[in-house]
């Protein structure tokens, strides 16, 4: 990966690895299936510990040998009868092969079962070894195979259910005499090959075991997560006009009939209702948006976006922002914690920053609330029905009653009452044949400069 974070702490689709493969387990736990859950961390230990946080138990790996050398760390922690062992950097893995998996190995009784897959490129992954009979008699890793082991399609994904006594039993025999010096797992299966047997069950889709060992595994594991999850909003009844570049969060909940344009970006705990229009371009992030929602090329983050409001395009509405039923924060408006109220308008070229604006209130382009002193924020109030004139500029702290107004270029530093007029702005003065004095002045200047 060539990065100093652990591998296992890089996302797919906004959550790391190890916590996708943690999700994937939590219904088996919920159903019975497992009983507890051990990560077992090496490098960046404790970043890892602070990532599972409760969902795991975790144990430190001193010394990174090998797979085999990971469960013998974890041994002394297992107290259960049978063991599902899997990696922290399958991200794609499912909660339905898992618990196919565990079933087969319950219905069986071997010594282990192995998750197996049927790969058109099996290059990187330990090959399936058989006797003339089918039996499975072990598993060959790819730096250990010949040419003849290396053309088998049918791969271990690393993925297996043990018995724990016949695996404990057979751990002392491992050795590191192989080209990596590691304590591979898989030279248990050898052994226990002869001890109640192997059983594979094999995935119906090769894709869930993609193993990411590089950026360019990253990206694939990416893009097919993302697939899956675009297809679920869609067959949940969202539109996706193009899906390629539609990116949605694993913890996004999106109403039916919403439509959502090219790039688009839902992340975080974003929820949407029905009937939205997102897009083009629009990016939201931890914010909860009711029906009816319009949004273009916009970026929001932790705001509230009730029934029927509009944004965009090109707004930016910072943590802390609501729009109430039917309000608008239009072209080039910025905002942060700001409530706008009921049917509001803010629809060009304004910044209002620690605000509240009551219902009906029509605010000017160009307008700006001036709310930090330097060492602190203050807040501006506008009453409903207030009509603010374009350029408006609001010293904070400052209140704008009921039904006022502010005439276009003002600069409020006082409060305007209900009804009220405030307007505060320079004489005009007009100069007489300005152009033409102007037009002499420059034509004797020029006679002087060439005499």
């Amino acid at each position: 990966m060539k990065s100093d974070r652990p591998k296992v702490l890089h996302a797919v689709c906004g959550r790391s690895m190890v916590a996708w493969v943690l999700h994937a387990l939590q219904p088996l736990r919920e159903e019975g299936l497992l009983d507890r859950v051990l990560v077992v961390a090496g490098n960046g230990f404790h970043e890892v510990a602070a990532e599972v946080g409760d969902r795991a138990e975790c144990v430190l790996q001193e010394e990174r040998k090998g797979t085999g050398h990971a469960v013998m760390v974890a041994a002394s922690e297992v107290r259960e009868d049978e063991v599902l062992v899997l990696t922290a950097d399958s991200p794609l893995i499912t909660t339905e092969t898992l618990r196919n998996l565990i079933r087969k190995h319950e219905e069986r009784r071997p010594a282990a079962t192995l998750l197996a897959a049927l790969l058109d490129d099996p290059t990187g992954y330990g090959r399936i070894k058989r006797d003339e009979g089918g039996a499975v008699v072990a598993v060959v890793e790819e730096s250990e195979a010949d040419e003849e082991e290396k053309a088998i399609r049918e791969v271990n994904t690393s993925t297996y259910v043990f018995d724990w006594k016949r695996l404990s039993a057979v751990l002392p025999s491992l050795r590191p005499d192989n080209a990596k010096g590691e304590y591979f797992l898989t030279d248990a299966l050898a052994l226990l090959a002869r001890d109640g047997g192997l059983e594979i069950y094999t995935t119906s889709d090769p894709e869930e075991v993609l193993g990411v060992n590089s950026r360019v595994q990253l990206a694939r594991a990416e893009e097919v997560m993302r697939s899956r999850i675009n297809r679920h909003w869609m067959e949940e009844g969202v539109t996706m006009e193009d899906p390629a570049t539609t990116y949605i969060g694993p913890e996004v909940v999106i109403g039916r009939d919403t439509v959502l344009r090219p790039m688009v970006i839902l992340e975080g705990r974003t929820v949407v209702g029905r009937n939205c229009l997102l897009g083009p371009g629009a990016h939201i992030v931890d914010s909860r948006l009711g029906d009816g929602v319009v949004v273009e090329r916009s970026v929001i983050r932790e705001s509230e976006l009730e029934e029927g409001a509009r944004v965009g395009p090109f707004a930016s509405l910072r943590p802390g922002t609501v729009l109430r039923a039917g309000s608008k924060a239009g072209t080039f408006v910025e905002m942060k914690k700001t409530v706008v109220g009921k049917r509001s308008k803010v629809p060009h070229l304004s910044y209002m920053g620690d605000a509240e604006i009551g219902e009906d209130v029509n605010v000017g382009a160009g307008s700006i609330t001036c709310n930090y002193d330097g060492v602190r924020k203050h807040r501006t109030v506008i009453g409903d029905r207030a009509f603010i004139g374009s350029d408006t500029m609001f010293v904070a702290p400052v209140r704008i009653g009921e039904g006022a107004v502010t005439g276009a270029g003002s600069t409020i530093t006082r409060d305007v009452p209900a009804g009220a007029l405030g307007i505060e702005r320079n004489r005009q003065r007009n100069i007489p044949e300005y152009r033409k004095k102007a037009k002499k002045e420059e034509a004797e200047r020029l006679e002087g400069d060439n005499p």
